[in-house]
């Protein structure tokens, strides 16, 4: 059933009731139900004021009684003179409407306000929102994308407590609103006041920008990422005071630190996100150490968030330890909302036959072919350091490949050009089992570079 817009689709003792002597609440009271045509899909509030005005006109029962609302606008309504909704179960089938209950001196007795999204929630998505910075979450009444009304305030004991309220006595949630749809497998979204130009609400409607789609990134389930291996070490530290890091040659300021432990990006995302669907702490990060105490996963800010294959934060929030595999594709802003990357690193494989695998003396260096300080074969020859400024030289006994990382951007070694291919000749050498081998090839702005060393089997070697 549709949405009811229409005065002629309400049937008075129907789908709408009044009730014009006293009831439990001490007031005169309009009742929807459904019926007649009244589903969930529920009727607008612009419907119901429309219907009560063609029924004072008819009905001379009701026209003995005062009016029961001013229609301020279309969506944002007063009731007066003793009126109210009958119960909650009534104001949970008004649409595209605001409300206030006054008391004889045109003061607020309570105020909800119309909550409507814009944009794609599946129909099972559970919206919560946020009505106050130390509140707990509550979740919407409806699934999928939301068109209801949201209490905002109340004074004193009138109107008793709605269903998802604990708060006894007033309450004026009316300078903050934020709500979140967070699905498993599903992208992540959040809205607030500043997001519809906004520093407080009344009663009225207001749409916030809130939609979702399939997360291609999440491909794991929630237990596995809660206590795999995979994920293990993949934490979230809030400070209250910003922290330097260092990327390339400039340091940033960052006041979120999340731990990769070394983990691929994919798995820091899938934890992350887990993390921000949990009702618990995720904050690491203790108060004595600066931290900014609890912070609850389902109601803090989106951290991450996948562009292509490169990984964004959100302001403010940096990656330790990320998988050198990765580095080239997280992308930082730090607390100024500045974009920040490291100098391109690129990467690669040497692989080793099993002759060198069996040598237990077998050794590999990585050397430039050629540049202005230095050429292979002389004795100027220098060798190729990684990304972290260690040589690449190593063992290959037992090993079937070794990775290396190399900066590309950076790297000045024997006044190489930086940001350019560079040409490599990797030797290596065992004793009892593996020749001397080379090979040559060129380091390349990718994490791609694959080099391959095949050994001879050694006959003639001998020490006795």
């Amino acid at each position: 059933m549709a949405k009811i817009i229409d005065p002629d689709n309400l049937t008075r003792n129907t789908n709408i009731v009044f009730y014009t002597g006293s009831n439990t609440s001490g007031s005169k009271t309009i009742r929807l139900l459904q019926a007649g045509g009244l589903s969930f899909d529920g009727v607008t509030g612009q419907c119901v004021y429309s219907k009560c005005k063609e029924l004072w006109e008819t009905e001379a029962d009701l026209s003995k009684f005062p009016f029961p609302m001013i229609s301020i606008t279309e969506k944002k309504f007063d009731f007066i003179e003793s009126w109210d909704w009958y119960d909650y179960s009534t104001k949970t089938l008004v649409r595209d409407a605001g409300w206030s209950v006054k008391d004889s001196g045109n003061n607020s007795k309570e105020e909800w306000m119309g909550f409507v999204t814009l944009g794609t929630l599946g129909t099972t998505d559970q919206v919560y929102y946020q009505q106050s910075s130390s509140l707990s979450a509550s979740n919407n009444i409806f699934t999928g994308s939301i068109n209801n009304a949201v209490q905002i305030y109340k004074t004193g004991s009138y109107g008793g407590i709605p269903p998802g309220y604990t708060t006894t006595g007033s309450f004026d949630y009316r300078s903050y609103f934020k709500p979140f749809a967070r699905e498993f497998q599903k992208t992540y979204d959040q809205s607030q006041l500043s997001a519809i130009g906004e520093t407080n609400v009344t009663y009225q409607v207001y749409a916030f920008p809130l939609t979702n789609g399939t997360d291609v990134k999440i491909t794991h389930y929630d237990g596995e990422v809660a206590t795999g291996s995979n994920y293990n070490g993949i934490t979230i530290k809030y400070y209250t005071a910003s922290l330097a890091r260092t990327i390339g040659s400039g340091v940033w300021q960052f006041d979120t630190i999340i731990d990769a432990n070394s983990k691929t990006k994919e798995q820091v995302y899938e934890k992350i996100q887990l993390l921000l669907r949990q009702n618990i702490n995720i904050n690491s990060a203790s108060v004595a150490a600066g931290g900014r105490g609890y912070i609850a996963g389902k109601t803090a800010d989106e951290l991450l968030q996948f562009v292509g294959d490169t990984l964004q934060t959100s302001p403010g929030v940096f990656v330790d330890t990320v998988a050198d595999t990765d580095i080239n594709f997280y992308q930082f802003y730090d607390t100024s909302s500045i974009a920040r990357s490291y100098p391109y690193v690129a990467a690669g494989t040497i692989t080793f036959n099993t002759t060198l695998q069996n040598d237990v003396s077998g050794s590999f260096k990585m050397y430039f072919t050629s540049i202005p300080g230095g050429q292979f074969g002389s004795g100027s020859a220098i060798i190729v350091n990684d990304n972290s400024g260690r040589p690449i030289t190593g063992s290959t006994y037992g090993s079937a490949s070794k990775t290396f990382t190399f900066d590309y951007d950076g790297n000045v070694q024997g006044s190489r050009t930086p940001q350019t291919d560079a040409p490599v000749t990797i030797v290596a050498l065992g004793l009892t089992t593996a020749q001397y081998v080379s090979t040559v090839g060129t380091i390349g702005r990718t994490n791609a570079n694959a080099f391959s060393l095949v050994s001879t089997l050694e006959r003639n070697y001998s020490n006795p």
